[in-house]
């Protein structure tokens, strides 16, 4: 009887010890792991222009405005359209009330409407907007970096961050004395591109009053972009 509690016993040990090996291999993948990080970054070009002009009227009869915004705009409109390679986006419109110095009445409305244009060719979106300035205001002028250049940047930056990561992760091998190693996992993150640089309103060429359209002075600059490459390696040793 005894004897057959200790074989049952020593069955036992032999079953646990075996069902322990796949938890001590798993442990084994942890062994010699480094965490290591590698980030690359590059000058781009802003080669988006954004204009942003806007028409602010006021009158006492508000359909009367609202006619004489429409025609503001529509005639802007019609004058873009024929300039090529821009896009053309309204941007917001909005009428409010005027009321009197006790806050009681309303003497009048005002309204604004909003013209937004963009394109890559700088030139022709400055000429344009400087004779568009005779009818409507400068809201804003800012400079992005349009999508195709974003991905081909991000593209040559993510192949440049594997390429310094694996630099990274055989020089932290051969510190070690390691004969190779084996990449256990690998996160890629850009930074995110930034967003539309602003340009002050007030930056034009200098002209008089009665001059020609006045043209805004150009200049769209750079942004440093990057990409991280953040992972985990396994040195196998010699």
């Amino acid at each position: 009887m005894h004897t057959f509690r200790r074989s049952a016993a020593l069955l036992a040990l032999t079953i646990g010890s075996v069902a322990s090996l796949p938890a001590l291999a798993a442990d084994e993948l942890h062994y010699n792991q480094i965490a290591l990080r590698a980030e690359v970054s590059q000058e781009v070009a802003r080669d988006l222009m954004i204009v942003t002009l806007y028409t602010e009227e006021q009158n006492t009869d508000p359909a009367k405005l609202a006619a004489d915004v429409s025609t503001t705009m529509n005639k802007a409109l019609a004058q873009a359209k024929q300039v090529k390679d821009i896009t053309l986006r309204q941007g917001s419109r909005n009428s409010y009330p005027i009321y009197d110095t006790k806050g009681q009445k309303i003497t009048g409305w005002r309204e604004r409407a909003e013209l937004r244009l963009e394109s890559a060719d700088f030139a022709a979106l400055s000429k344009l907007t400087g004779e568009l300035l005779t009818d409507l205001k400068m809201g804003g002028m800012d400079f992005a970096i349009a999508d195709p250049t974003r991905k081909a940047s991000e593209d040559q930056l993510l192949k440049e961050a594997v390429t310094a990561f694996k630099a990274r992760a055989q020089l932290a091998t051969d510190a070690l004395g390691g004969k190779s190693y084996k990449i256990v996992n690998l996160n890629l993150n850009s930074n995110g591109y930034p967003q539309p640089y602003l340009r002050a309103p007030m930056m034009m060429k200098a002209a008089g009053m009665d001059s020609a359209p006045v043209t805004p002075e150009v200049e769209a600059g750079t942004s440093q972009v990057s990409m991280t490459a953040d992972g985990s390696i396994e040195v196998l040793m010699q």
